[in-house]
């Protein structure tokens, strides 16, 4: 059962997951991660969210022989279901292996807009 910010934050997360899925059928892997990076900054706080976009990156790993992003994404999705419930989410971190797991990064004003509004609704 999803909490009520999982809840409310599905439609943009989803939303993400949609255009990822349409640049991959494009075959552009770079702008497919980059909606995915997105997909988890709006869902990374929600246990279920942050976990299935994980799921996503690692899955783009792999179809892409990218080892290094693969090795990343098996930490990160055991991180995402372990430490999410408890608040260990650095706002903003876009999710990619090539930046610190611990590490918080700006969030753009449209994706903060968006966390907000699950939050409160």
């Amino acid at each position: 059962m999803l909490n009520r910010f999982s809840k409310n934050i599905s439609y943009a997360v989803l939303k993400e997951l949609s255009l990822a899925r349409k640049a991959r059928r494009n075959n552009d892997v770079l702008q497919e991660f980059s909606h995915l990076e997105n997909a988890h900054v709006l869902g990374q706080n929600s246990t279920y969210w942050h976990t299935k976009v994980h799921c996503h990156m690692l899955y783009w790993a792999r179809r892409n022989g990218d080892h290094q992003e693969l090795r990343g994404q098996l930490l990160r999705v055991f991180g995402a279901l372990t430490k999410t419930a408890v608040g260990l989410v650095p706002d903003g971190n876009t999710g990619g292996s090539n930046v610190s797991p611990f590490k918080p990064l700006p969030i753009s004003a449209l994706h903060q807009q968006k966390i907000i509004r699950a939050k409160q609704i």
